[in-house]
C-alpha cells in the first residue's frame, strides 16, 4: 500500500532517496520544428548523479523554506515518488504556480503514484489560489503522454527562466 504525506525540511536528505531509482530509457522525444510539434528519434538514458540528488535536495528544501510544499509517496517506509510545488505565482492573468518535480521510482512507474502526486500538486495549488498549475516538463514521448492524460496542455504564457534552462522541454500549464 502506498502512503502519501508532505515531507518537512528535516527528512530532506540524501538517504531519503536511497531507495528512489530516476532511470529513463527514452527513445522518441517530442520537440518543435516549423512551429509544429512532432516526434523524433532521440534516445539517450536519463539518470541521476550524486552531485544530481544534492541539488535535488537543496532544491527541494528550498520549496518548503519558501512556503512550498513537497508530498512523498512511500512503499514499506520507502520514499518512491515525490512532487513539489513552489509557492510564487507569476505568468500574470495565467496566475500559475509552479509543479517544480514528479518523480517516480522506474520500478513502480504505471502504478498510479504519479497520478495520485499530480492530483495532491492540484489541490494544494488551487487551495493557495492559483488558477492554473505550470510545468516545465521532459519532452520524452512517455512524459509527455502522462501529462496530456492528466489535462495538461501548451502553456499560454512560457517561462523564460525555463526555457533558457531546459530548451528541449515542453512548457506546460493544467487548469484547476
Amino acid at each position: 500500500m502506498i502512503q502519501y504525506r508532505p515531507l518537512n525540511i528535516n527528512e530532506l536528505n540524501r538517504e531519503l532517496f536511497r531507495h528512489f531509482t530516476r532511470h529513463q530509457a527514452v527513445t522518441k522525444c517530442w520537440r518543435r520544428e516549423n512551429e509544429k510539434w512532432v516526434i523524433k528519434d532521440i534516445p539517450f538514458i536519463d539518470d541521476w548523479s550524486e552531485a544530481d540528488y544534492q541539488t535535488l535536495v537543496a532544491c527541494l528544501k528550498n520549496t518548503i523554506q519558501t512556503g512550498g510544499v513537497v508530498y512523498g509517496a512511500f512503499c514499506d517506509g520507502m520514499l518512491k515518488g515525490f512532487t513539489s510545488v513552489e509557492p510564487l505565482f507569476f505568468g500574470g492573468t495565467q496566475k500559475y504556480l509552479e509543479l517544480s518535480s514528479l518523480h517516480v521510482s522506474e520500478e513502480l512507474r504505471g502504478s498510479g503514484i504519479g497520478t495520485e502526486l499530480f492530483l495532491l500538486a492540484k489541490k494544494w495549488a488551487k487551495q493557495h489560489g492559483a488558477l492554473k498549475l505550470y510545468l516545465s516538463a521532459h519532452s520524452a514521448v512517455e512524459t509527455q503522454c502522462f501529462y496530456h492524460k492528466m489535462g495538461c496542455m501548451e502553456a499560454a504564457v512560457y517561462s523564460r527562466r525555463h526555457v533558457e534552462a531546459e530548451p528541449f522541454d515542453c512548457q506546460l500549464e493544467c487548469k484547476l
